[in-house]
Formats: structure tokens, C-alpha cells, sequence
């Protein structure tokens, strides 16, 4: 776990910013019955650092989010925060920390991937049931004879040692991170980050400038119920061990056992930090440590100092952040036992954010199936094709209904208006055989009023033309020989006259004869209306006489 200038020195190029973090957050640390809390602005300036206590009955179950979630939210009523961002930290006792060297890599999801298959190996519980997340530090020549690989790999020297990349690892069961979910449901509170208290407790002495030497610091801070060691050197974690200690006054499940007192919470802790220091020395060639530092709020610190100087040789001193972070005085206080807090404020804050987030972890690259891909293909340009060649149908479709629609509705009044269009069927069939025949049949009206007899012998009662040219002309006649002249002059005038019959019906007028002559036009007749003599009308004509008529009328 390195700072953000050692963690993204040499991260790969795939790794992003992370999004823009909010104006103010505020960090949660639970520990035991007591609530540390710290706000920091984005420009990593603390705002508050404050402590309250967790109101729970003495029966309540503790491993209940609900229930410690609805202290936390009567706890921060009480302070008057109402926070929007917030932060926690699960403490090293949570975590499974593992220091692995990897090749050099450039893609991060690919880095990811590794982690997780050589953590698969090493994880004290199954794989589906791990939260990973993993930063990148710096990077280290090794000789070859400790490398499986024979060959250099791309980018690695072809001398006698190899580059890796040390990577440290974190992994949390997703049951916790599930639980401080729920805990922050139960309060009201939106969970930004899950971090981890040992990389808080190397931020905070970073931003305290006691990392700067050569030389490795311990930090061992006391809690409730924890004691953790961190070991620290180049703003960089190098080991990190927690250890679970009875709380003072807590009596063990035994016969006859009393209640633990501070000097066995001390002993006790004092024998698991010098196990830690020891278990540190013993690893590979690492800076040595050159100095001890305690921190907490138990009110056991000093204690644990005099302890802790007849059992280790270098120099050990309590931890006062306040001073070297200028707090102000009435935040002192409360920053003694808050380093956790307070780190994870500060780094939430920095460029890069959080090394470690278990809600939001570094994740493996997906593997491609090409096969797959190309069925989804295959099938996705299917359906498209077929969802086109529907919507093309639909608009054929809709276009013919359309079309159909209007032919019904002009079917429709056609079929009302049927009896009309037959007439003028008929009509026109009339009119057009007449133009057909090629006769002006008024021009053979007038021809006849110039040929008849005078109207004092003959008078027309009805003329009729039919489809076939016969012209029928309905005749009223004083004598018999008028017909028989009638006769005569048709026929000198170019008609085709049938014999005609001559009938007695005599008339209100003295026309004592009628008859009905049937005639056809001779294809040579020509009529020429300009060579024809008006015909003269009778002395006795009153037709247009209206006075004549109107006395006719009387």
C-alpha cells in the first residue's frame, strides 16, 4: 500500500482518474461502542474530528446492522451532521494482506486477473465469497534463479535479475462488505468507499511527516478490542498484522476466570506487537525498523510504552498527531485515537482516491468468447434484417389498406349512384350511335317542313327517330289523297319510304285520315337548308299572335 505519488508511479497505463470526489467527506470508524469520526474537505484539509458514543443496550446484538446502524444515526444527530458522502474502514483483523511480485503488465484488468487467480490459491475461504482489491508499488530486480521462467520476458534485462512489480493485496469476505452496507442503509447514509485501517494509519503518518527517513517506523495502535501493527517505510506499507485482544473488563468463558484488567490487556498486547516485529524481521531483507510508535485512545498508551521498552531495543514514542497536522484545540482531543479516520479522510481526498475501496474494486478483464460474439452477431444482424423487412411490410401493407379504403368508400357511392349512371349509359350510347350515323337529324326536321304538304292538308302529330336511322312520322290528313301525295313527295325527296297505310280517325279539325309513315335517309340524300323555300304560314295562324292565344284561352 503506497501513497499516491509511489502507488500510480509505475501503475499501468489503463488505470483511469477516478471520478470527482466530493466538496466534503466524512469518515466513520467503529470501534467497539465508540464512533470516530472525521471530515475532510478536497483539498485535504480537515474540517472535524469527533468521537460519540454508540447508545446500545447491553443485550443488543452487535453484529446486527440494523441495530448498530440506528446508533450511528442517533450518534450523529446528536453532533448535528448529516453527511452525504461517507466513508469506512474495516480493520486489519477483517483483512487477508498479501505481498505478491508480479510481471510488469500494462493493462490493469489484466493485472487484476492475475491477482485473483494467484489469490484463488492463497485465500482462507472460497474465492466466490472474496472481495479483492490490490494497489500497485514499486518496482524491484530480482536474480532469475528465483523466477520460474527461463526465458526474459518482453521489457525484462537479459542479465542476471528480472523486473517485477510488487503488488500488495487485500481481501475482505463480501459478507462484510455486505454488512457495513447495510449498517449504512440502516443509518440514512450513502456508502461511498469501504477502505482499510492499515493504509489510513500509513496516510496519516505520511501527512505527519514521519515517514520521510531511510529508516522503517512501526506503528501500534491499541482499540477496544485490537491491537494492529503496521510497518512503514518510503511512505509505503511493508507489513501490516492485527491481533484480537479481550477488552478490559470483559470476562472470558471459563470457570472461574475474572474479568480482564488493564495490565493483562497491556501484557497481552505487548507479547502480540513484539510477535508482529518479530515476524517482520524474519521475512525477506526489508529496511529495518528504527523506531516504535504507539497510538490510541484506551488510556493504556503509556503503559504499553514501558512495556514495550524493556521488551524492544529502539526508541518508542506515543503518537500525537495533532500537533503535526496543526489541529485546532478543540479537535486534539479527539485525534489521539482517530489516526484511522483521519488517514482515510485525507486519502479519499487525493488524486487517485483510495488504494484499497472494497466497494468499488479493481475488477479482472472479462474474457471474450469469439464464438459467442459471433453468434450475437449473427443473431443481432438476423433480428435487425427481420425487424426491417417487417417494418417495410407494414408499410406496404398500410399503403394497399389506405388504397383499399378509398376504393370502397368511391365503391360505396358508385353503387348509390348506380341507376344515374346507367341512364347516362344509355344516354351517351344514343348520343354517340347518333354522331356515329353521321346524320343532323333537325337538319332532316326542317328538310321535311319544307316537303310535306302545306298544313291545311297534313299535319305531323309525333316524330321519332330510332337507333337504326328509321325516322317514323305520325300524320293527320283531310283526304286519302294527300296521303297517297305524302307519299310521292318522301320519296322524291331521297327518303325510303315503306308502303304507308292509310287509316280513317277523323279530328277535332276536319282531318278525316291518319296514318303512320316509316322512312329512312337514302345515303345520297344531301340537304342543303340555304336552297330550300320557307314555308309559308296559313291566313288563319295565330301562333304568334299572344293576344290571340290569350282570347283562345277564354
Amino acid at each position: 500500500m503506497a501513497n499516491t505519488l509511489t502507488q500510480f508511479l509505475h501503475l499501468p497505463s489503463g488505470a483511469r482518474r477516478r471520478k470527482r470526489s466530493p466538496e466534503l467527506v466524512t469518515v466513520l470508524d467503529l470501534d467497539g461502542t465508540t464512533l470516530r469520526i472525521a471530515q475532510a474537505s478536497s483539498n485535504e484539509s480537515l474540517r472535524l474530528v469527533a468521537v460519540a458514543a454508540l447508545e446500545m443496550a447491553p443485550e443488543a446484538d452487535r453484529t446486527d446492522p440494523v441495530t448498530v446502524g440506528a446508533a450511528v444515526s442517533r450518534a450523529l444527530a446528536k453532533l448535528g451532521l448529516k453527511p452525504t458522502a461517507v466513508v469506512m474502514g474495516l480493520a486489519r483483523s477483517c483483512v487477508v494482506l498479501r505481498n505478491l511480485r508480479l510481471p510488469v503488465m500494462e493493462n490493469l484488468p489484466e493485472m487484476a486477473s492475475v491477482v485473483h487467480f494467484q489469490m484463488a490459491k492463497d485465500l482462507p475461504f472460497p474465492a466466490e465469497q472474496a472481495v479483492i482489491d490490490f494497489t500497485v508499488g514499486r518496482e524491484v530486480f530480482i536474480p532469475k534463479e528465483k523466477t520460474e521462467a527461463s526465458k526474459p520476458e518482453a521489457g525484462e534485462e537479459n542479465g542476471a535479475t528480472v523486473k517485477r512489480v510488487e503488488v500488495l493485496v487485500a481481501a475482505v469476505k463480501r459478507d462484510v462488505v455486505e454488512f457495513h452496507q447495510a449498517l449504512a442503509k440502516a443509518a440514512g447514509l450513502k456508502l461511498s468507499a469501504l477502505g482499510l485501517l492499515s493504509y489510513a494509519n500509513c496516510r496519516c503518518l505520511e501527512a505527519c511527516k514521519i515517514t520521510e527517513g531511510e529508516d522503517a517506523v512501526a506503528l501500534l495502535c491499541l482499540r477496544s478490542d485490537e491491537v494492529s501493527v503496521d510497518v512503514i517505510a518510503h511512505r509505503s506499507l511493508l507489513f501490516s498484522r492485527g491481533a484480537f485482544v479481550r477488552p478490559v473488563g470483559e470476562t472470558p468463558h471459563m470457570d472461574g476466570a475474572v474479568p480482564v484488567t488493564p495490565e493483562a490487556f497491556v501484557q497481552a498486547a505487548a507479547i502480540e506487537s513484539v510477535r508482529s516485529l518479530h515476524g517482520y524481521a524474519g521475512a525477506e531483507p526489508n529496511a529495518p525498523v528504527g523506531k516504535v510508535f504507539v497510538a490510541g485512545s484506551t488510556g493504556l498508551e503509556g503503559a504499553m510504552l514501558e512495556a514495550l521498552k524493556s521488551l524492544v531495543s529502539v526508541p518508542c514514542t506515543q503518537l500525537d498527531p495533532s500537533e503535526a497536522l496543526r489541529l485546532a484545540p478543540d479537535l486534539r482531543t479527539a485525534a489521539t485515537g482517530s489516526i484511522g479516520a483521519i488517514g482515510l479522510a485525507l486519502g479519499f481526498g487525493d488524486e487517485f482516491g483510495l488504494p484499497f475501496d472494497f466497494l468499488n474494486p479493481k475488477r479482472p478483464a472479462v474474457p471474450r468468447d469469439l464464438r459467442r460474439i459471433a453468434v450475437l452477431s449473427g443473431t443481432v444482424a438476423a433480428v435487425a434484417l427481420l425487424m426491417a423487412l417487417l417494418a417495410v411490410r407494414k408499410v406496404l401493407i398500410d399503403k394497399r389498406t389506405a388504397a383499399l379504403r378509398e376504393a370502397s368508400v368511391e365503391l360505396s357511392q358508385a353503387e348509390k349512384d348506380e341507376t344515374l349512371y346507367r341512364t347516362l349509359v344509355n344516354h351517351a350510347t344514343v348520343v354517340g350511335d347518333w354522331v356515329k350515323g353521321g346524320r343532323d337529324w333537325l337538319q332532316h326536321y326542317a328538310y321535311l317542313a319544307s316537303v310535306l304538304p302545306p298544313s291545311e292538308e297534313v299535319y305531323l302529330t309525333s316524330l321519332a327517330v330510332d337507333n337504326q336511322g328509321t325516322i317514323r312520322l305520325a300524320v293527320q290528313a283531310r283526304s286519302g289523297e294527300t296521303l297517297a301525295q305524302l307519299d310521292k313527295q318522301l320519296r322524291a325527296a331521297g327518303y325510303d319510304v315503306k308502303p304507308v297505310a292509310i287509316n280513317p280517325g277523323a279530328d277535332s279539325f276536319g282531318y278525316e285520315f291518319r296514318s303512320t309513315v316509316e322512312m329512312a335517309a337514302s345515303p345520297k340524300i344531301k340537304i342543303d337548308l340555304h336552297k330550300l323555300s320557307p314555308v309559308s304560314r296559313p291566313a288563319d295562324d295565330v301562333s304568334l299572335d299572344a293576344k290571340a292565344w290569350k282570347r283562345g284561352g277564354k
